[in-house]
């Protein structure tokens, strides 16, 4: 199967982030969106980033230009999909609009098209079976921003074919970017599920512990080897997101996520994290800034209940041969940014020991904290 022409639907920032990244990779891409004004203000965007790699010198003027002349926005769908051989959906994380979405790009969609969706926790199967082509779907993760992440996540629905998961693979590879495959359509797949239950843990840590959320989030970034706190790296992302995704892996698994009512009551509140100006930490300007972290505050807490979760999950992924130790290792360091492997941070800690307070955890707070077979058979 060969990909020549790239359609994309949906100009926010994942689309207009992977429009860009596919012309810069020689496809001719369409950009598809439902209105001309968003067309216009990603193409305006896609012109700025551009513009600041040659500027940087990355690309000449010329290439520039060249690239930025293989991207097209239609509005109408029909002819968006004409010749299309990948069709990446990337409209909101609903599920309503994206089946919504499907529903209309099947009938207008040649045979020949293969469906990949980047969605970053909502099932691969259930998606592609309202379909006619549930062999010829699949999910295609890039992280935010496509333009600077080099992580993707390619995950196989129950149906997709052998053939297109090697495509989708080579794919990525061709825009210089690092695929990681999730074989299973698993809640929250690699990285979201060890990052989203992390955030709900943390905020579990502080009421148990009366830690603060500075000395949380020291240790995560010096004892864990992240690159900013958990709490800091939620509102970054926004609470928005998190809360979504935690429903949305939630009610599909139960022993992913032990929900912390307070990511709920931050959303609620409209307390989304650096985007609004108030999360978990306060924030004065527009501009990103950092949580003050020191290396003192990280040895106020021990963040071996933490590393349980992240392990635990990760355990779960393997359990369940939805990935392996190596695949998980290159997901959380280059889509969370890990400095150092966390199995070799659990080794460190002593995989017993781990197991340990998962079982403490299971008899203090419930079932969720059971640790898994797999975590059980390398602590031995």
């Amino acid at each position: 199967m060969t990909i020549k022409k790239i359609t994309v639907l949906g100009s926010g920032i994942m689309g207009h982030g992977i429009a860009q990244v596919s012309a810069m990779a020689g496809y001719d891409v369409v950009l598809r969106d439902i209105e001309k004004q968003f067309l216009d203000k990603a193409m305006e965007k896609i012109k700025w980033s551009l513009d600041k790699l040659v500027s940087k010198q990355k690309i000449s003027e010329q290439e520039g230009q060249k690239i930025f002349s293989r991207i097209t926005p239609i509005v109408d769908l029909a002819e968006a999909l004409k010749g299309c051989d990948l069709m990446i959906e990337a409209v909101p994380e609903i599920m309503d609009l994206k089946k919504k979405v499907y529903a209309e790009v099947d009938k207008v969609a040649e045979s020949k098209t293969v469906f990949a969706s980047n969605t970053s926790t909502l099932p691969i199967t259930e998606i592609a079976n309202t379909t006619t082509r549930p062999e010829r779907f699949i999910g295609i993760h890039f992280f935010n921003p496509p333009q600077l992440m080099k992580l993707v996540e390619v995950i196989p629905g129950q149906k997709t074919s052998k053939d297109l998961v090697d495509t989708t693979m080579n794919f990525v590879k061709s825009v210089s970017k690092e695929p990681v495959l999730c074989k299973k359509d698993v809640a929250g797949f690699i990285v979201n599920r060890i990052f989203i239950p992390l955030v709900h843990e943390a905020a579990w840590a502080m009421d148990r512990t009366g830690a603060t959320k500075e000395e949380i989030d020291s240790a995560v970034k010096f004892t864990l080897s992240f690159p900013m706190g958990i709490f800091e790296l939620a509102d970054f992302t926004g609470m928005d997101v998190i809360h979504k995704a935690t429903i949305e892996m939630h009610s599909r698994d139960k022993k992913v996520i032990n929900p912390h009512p307070m990511i709920e009551k931050l959303f609620n509140e409209k307390k989304l994290g650096q985007k609004s100006g108030s999360g978990f930490y306060e924030y004065s300007g527009e501009k990103y800034e950092r949580i003050n972290l020191t290396e003192d505050l990280a040895k106020k807490f021990n963040p071996i209940q933490l590393l349980a979760n992240i392990l635990n999950n990760a355990a779960w992924l393997v359990s369940n041969q939805a990935s392996d130790v190596a695949e998980i290792e290159k997901a959380l360091n280059l889509g969370m940014g890990l400095k150092k492997p966390i199995f070799e941070t659990a080794k460190e800690f002593g995989i017993p020991k781990i197991v340990s307070e998962l079982n403490t955890l299971a008899q203090k707070h419930g079932s969720f904290y059971q640790p898994d077979p797999y975590l059980i058979s390398i602590s031995k």
